[in-house]
């Protein structure tokens, strides 16, 4: 969800079905063939086809976005395994948000899912009714930090 925002803020346009396991899809992100495989190969923990698929990473990105990612690929290992285990629900808005995404990348699909409550008809409306709004929410909550920063 905040990818997709993200990206249009950016004035890029994220295909996130890229990012479903056996796609062959382009992402529409710098890098993000690479990216996929070192996240890819770190899912698979497989050492050699880590460091090649990290190595393509700094050769198309550079060290800083190398180092993000492999910051990124840890947390999101780190939460869903935390959330899973311990069973945590998505919070009523979070899915209401999301329903579209989830929808799209056949999320539900997952096992995690069974955490959460189906949402009821009308709270499902009003989250992909307000699911466009989400980029420009984004960007005023982010303009809102740099002037209280």
């Amino acid at each position: 969800m905040l990818l997709r925002a993200s990206s249009e803020l950016a004035g890029d346009e994220a295909n996130l079905t890229s990012v479903v396991r056996g796609s062959t899809a382009q992402s529409g992100i710098a890098g993000g063939e690479e990216l996929t495989a070192y996240a890819e190969a770190a899912l698979a923990d497989d050492a050699d086809a880590i460091s090649t698929s990290r190595d393509q990473v700094r050769s198309v990105l550079g060290d800083e976005a190398t180092v993000d990612a492999a910051a990124v690929i840890a947390n999101f290992q780190r939460m869903v395994r935390i959330a899973d285990g311990a069973g945590i629900p998505l919070d009523e808005p979070v899915l209401m948000m999301s329903q579209g995404i989830r929808d799209e990348l056949h999320l539900n699909d997952f096992g995690g899912a069974r955490n959460s409550a189906p949402l009821p008809w009308h709270k499902k409306f009003l989250g992909r009714a307000a699911a466009p709004f989400m980029p420009k929410m984004l960007k005023r909550m982010a303009q809102r930090r740099k002037i209280d920063a």
